[in-house]
C-alpha cells in the first residue's frame, strides 16, 4: 500500500487510486468462490503447462526465510485474513498504554507494508481500557488534539493520533510513539468533503486488515512537508479540528508524527529485512515468511544483498527505466500485485477490472537504478489474473499484475518478494547517521 507523503506522490496516485481499490475488490470476489486446496498446490485446471500457454516465466527466486524463534524477528503471514484479500502479508502487533506493562493488546492480521511509515489500528479493535488509557497526542505549545488523514493509493484512513508503546516480536519501544487510532473520532470528524482520494477505509472490511504497520525507509510519515508552515498549509496529513469538526491542515514537528515503530527500538532499530519463502507460479493457498529488525546488528541480520541501492528517503529509487523510460521504482510489501502501465500486455476487463490478463505468461524486465548508480536488471513474471483466480482458495501469488495510472511508476509489490530476502535500511541522516537503501 503505498502512502502519498508529498505533493507530487499526491498528484501521481491519484490516477492508481481507483485501479488499485478495483484490484483489492475483485480479488476479494475472486477468493469467495471455487473449491478446497492444500496449501502448496493449486487445482488441477490450473497446472503450469496450461497456466503458461506457450509462454515463460523467469526462474523464481529460492530463499527461504530463518524461522522467527529469535526476539528480532516476528513471523510473517499470507493467507485469507480477515477479508479475504489476496497477497496481503501480516504480522501481530501489542499495543500498550505509554508505562504499562499490563495494559496491553496483542492484534493480529496487521498489514505488513514497506511502502508506509508508522502504526495503524483499526479502533474498533482495541478493548475499551486500552484505547481510554492512549493519551491523545496535542500539537506542541497547545490543546489541540491531532487527527490525521493518512492517504494511500486505494484509499485513506481517518483518526486521532494516541501515543503507545509498541512491541513486535521480542522488541519493545523505549517510550511511547506516536499511532494514528483508525476510525477514533475523538480528535475531530472527517472533514464532510473528504480529505483524500479514493474510498475512506476507516474498518476492517475497508481495509481489509486490523491495521497497517508502516516499516519503509523513512522515520515518520511526512516529513518536512508536514513540519513546514508553507507545504503543510497545503499537504498536511495532519488536522486539528476546533470544536469537534471544523478541521484544518496543521504542521507538525516530526516528532510529533506517526513514526516507524522500529526506529524507537532500542537496538536493531536501522533497518528491517523482510523474508518470503518461494511459492507455486501458479499460486497457493497461504505462504509463510519473517520479518527481522535490524540490518547488520546480530548474527541473524546481515546484510547479504546481491544489489543495494540507495534510495530517496521513502525508498523510491528515481532513475529507474522500463520500456526505454525513466520511472520511480520501489518495493512494496503492501501492493498485492506488480502494478506498472504496459500497453502490450491485454487487461482483463470488467470481470477482474485492473489486473492483466495475457494469453500466454509474460516477462518483464525492469532496471533498478540507485542513488549510488548501483543498477541491476530485474525479471518479473505475468500471469492472467484469471487463471491464477481460478482457484478461489489461493491468496499468496508470485506473478500477479496490474495497470498503474500513467507511466511513470513501476510498483514491486508482493508478488516481488516471494523467494527473497528484501532489506530496508532507515533514513539516519537527520541524525548524522547512513542514508536510506533497499537491497534483495
Amino acid at each position: 500500500m503505498r502512502f502519498m507523503h508529498t505533493s507530487a506522490k499526491i498528484k501521481g496516485w491519484k490516477q492508481a487510486a481507483m485501479a488499485v481499490f478495483a484490484v483489492m475488490l475483485a480479488a476479494t470476489l475472486a477468493a469467495c468462490g471455487g473449491g478446497g486446496s492444500d496449501n502448496s498446490s493449486s487445482s488441477s485446471s490450473n497446472s503450469s503447462s496450461n497456466a503458461l500457454n506457450g509462454g515463460s516465466l523467469p526462474a523464481s527466486p529460492t530463499q527461504q526465510p530463518i524461522a522467527a524463534g529469535a526476539a528480532n524477528t516476528v513471523p510473517i503471514t499470507v493467507g485469507a485474513g480477515v477479508s479475504g484479500v489476496i497477497n496481503i502479508p501480516t504480522v501481530s502487533v501489542t499495543i500498550c498504554a505509554p508505562g504499562s506493562t499490563t495494559n496491553c493488546q496483542t492484534i493480529n492480521n496487521i498489514q505488513l507494508d514497506t511502502g508506509s511509515f508508522g502504526l495503524r489500528v483499526v479502533g474498533s479493535m482495541l478493548n475499551s481500557s486500552l484505547l481510554q488509557a492512549l493519551p491523545n497526542s496535542t500539537l506542541s505549545g497547545t490543546s489541540s488534539q491531532l487527527a490525521e488523514c493518512a492517504t494511500f493509493a486505494d484509499g485513506y484512513t481517518w483518526g486521532a493520533v494516541r501515543t503507545a508503546t509498541i512491541k513486535i516480536g521480542g522488541e519493545t519501544t523505549t517510550s511511547g510513539i506516536p499511532i494514528q487510532v483508525i476510525g477514533d473520532t475523538s480528535a475531530g470528524t472527517q472533514p464532510a468533503s473528504g480529505c483524500g482520494s479514493g474510498a475512506a477505509q476507516n474498518t476492517v472490511s475497508d481495509l481489509g486488515a486490523n491495521g497497517i504497520l508502516g516499516v519503509g525507509t523513512a522515520p515518520n510519515d511526512c516529513g518536512a512537508t508536514c513540519a513546514n508552515l508553507t507545504t503543510a498549509a497545503i499537504y498536511s496529513n495532519y488536522y486539528v479540528c476546533p470544536g469537534g469538526t471544523s478541521c484544518g491542515r496543521t504542521a507538525v514537528p516530526t516528532t510529533q508524527q506517526v513514526s516507524n515503530p522500529v526506529a524507537s527500538f532500542p537496538v536493531d532499530n536501522n533497518g528491517v529485512i523482510v523474508q518470503m519463502p518461494p511459492v507455486s507460479n501458479t499460486g497457493q493457498a497461504s505462504a509463510n515468511g519473517t520479518l527481522v529488525f535490524g540490518i547488520g546488528t546480530q548474527s541473524n541480520n546481515t546484510l547479504a544483498a546481491s544489489h543495494v541501492f540507495t534510495s530517496d528517503t521513502y525508498g523510491d529509487l528515481n532513475n529507474s527505466t522500463f520500456n526505454g523510460a525513466t520511472v520511480q521504482a520501489f518495493l512494496d510489501s503492501g501492493s498485492n500485485a506488480y502494478f506498472f502501465s504496459d500497453s502490450t500486455i491485454a487487461q482483463c476487463g470488467s470481470n477482474f477490472p485492473g489486473f492483466y490478463c495475457p494469453s500466454s505468461a509474460q516477462t518483464r524486465s525492469i532496471t533498478l537504478v540507485g542513488l549510488n548508480n548501483v543498477s541491476a536488471n530485474a525479471s518479473i513474471g505475468i500471469l492472467s489474473a484469471q487463471t491464477l483466480f481460478g482457484n478461489g482458495s489461493n491468496y499468496a501469488f508470485n506473478d500477479l499484475a496490474g495497470q498503474i495510472g500513467g507511466s511513470s511508476s513501476f510498483d514491486l509489490g508482493l508478488p516481488f518478494f516471494y523467494g527473497r530476502y528484501v532489506y530496508y535500511g532507515f533514513d539516519q541522516t537527520l541524525t548524522t547517521g547512513a542514508t536510506p537503501y533497499v537491497g534483495f
